[in-house]
């Protein structure tokens, strides 16, 4: 680790006095929240076959307009949170940005409208971060083919960005290409503002670097899923296809995935005693989804029997959401 401790005070040397532009609630000027772009129609639902790859575009993502669906469930996440953290359903703080694809003056603009991945890595030329964005960019055509922009973060500058991503592409035992921009964050305002790396202990942190985290976040700039991992722990990017592809499917479908989606209820028990192969890959509606809705627009729903009685378990099949 002395090598990553020297590279982290090298950098800490070079970082530059400017502040990044952010602000905690979507806005680069100010604190306070702006309206974030709506949603537009004509979406098209990712298949349910397969977890880990898509073949064919999609539109923009659009929110289910099940009143008790998605909307409702979605409520339930405060825009905004009391005490600076980033939680689930907060609007994601906005930033400028300085990439190896160029300046952007806003992150929100950037992804308008989209779904987006931001990525965070602790440093440059190190051994697990090279895998991981080997590995991000073998998956990005899917994620692109699903209308997810991503975008990769360290709080190193972009020259040491493209400076490394030579030994990137050299190290990956396929053929890559990386075609989403990489962030530097020199100064670890964005790191700071995303609440990768505590501003009271950053300068005495003999390694000040971020964690691995991944941010997804919906069309409307809001944290739909985050994942944080230590330094010493690669991510698992099937995990994260599954994840966007999962959570799309929610906010299209106003549905929720079981575990071990979309490998799940493999083998599940019928009323009448026997057993069904059926509903492999099926998903749950949500919670707040209302009965009179939920047999106005899945009638074929299966209630799994518990003895507990309540009706929470109501199984759609795959091929009743791809409709």
């Amino acid at each position: 680790m002395m090598y990553l401790a020297t590279a982290a005070r090298t950098l800490l040397a070079r970082a530059p006095a400017r502040s990044a532009s952010f602000a905690s609630r979507g806005s680069l000027l100010s604190l306070s929240s702006v309206p974030v772009s709506s949603a537009v129609a004509g979406s098209t639902s990712v298949s349910l076959t397969s977890a880990h790859s898509t073949t064919s575009l999609r539109s923009m993502s659009t929110m289910d307009t099940m009143e008790t669906g998605t909307k409702t469930y979605m409520s339930l996440y405060p825009e905004d949170s009391t005490d600076g953290g980033i939680r689930l359903g907060n609007i994601v703080p906005d930033f400028a940005m300085d990439t190896t694809h160029g300046s952007f003056d806003s992150f929100h603009e950037w992804k308008k409208g989209k779904w987006a991945i931001l990525f965070s890595h602790p440093a440059d030329f190190t051994p697990v971060c090279t895998t991981e964005i080997g590995r991000l960019a073998l998956k990005y055509d899917d994620l692109e083919a699903m209308d997810c922009k991503v975008a990769t973060l360290s709080v190193d500058p972009v020259k040491s960005h493209k400076d490394w991503l030579k030994d990137v592409v050299a190290h990956c035992e396929n053929e890559i290409d990386i075609k989403f921009p990489i962030i530097g964050d020199q100064d670890r305002s964005i790191s700071i503002a995303y609440g990768m790396i505590d501003p009271g202990n950053l300068d005495e942190q003999e390694l000040p670097l971020t964690i691995r985290a991944v941010f997804i976040i919906n069309p409307e700039n809001k944290l739909m899923l985050s994942l944080n991992y230590p330094a010493c722990v690669g991510r698992n990017m099937d995990e994260i296809v599954r994840c966007v592809q999962a959570l799309q499917l929610s906010y299209e479908k106003s549905i929720a995935t079981p575990a071990n989606w979309p490998n799940n209820h493999a083998d599940i028990p019928m009323p009448d005693g026997s057993r069904s192969t059926e509903f492999k890959g099926s998903v749950f509606l949500l919670p707040t989804v209302s009965e009179e809705e939920a047999k106005e627009h899945y009638p074929g729903y299966h209630s799994c029997s518990v003895p507990s009685n309540i009706n929470y378990l109501r199984l759609v099949k795959k091929e009743d959401v791809e409709k």
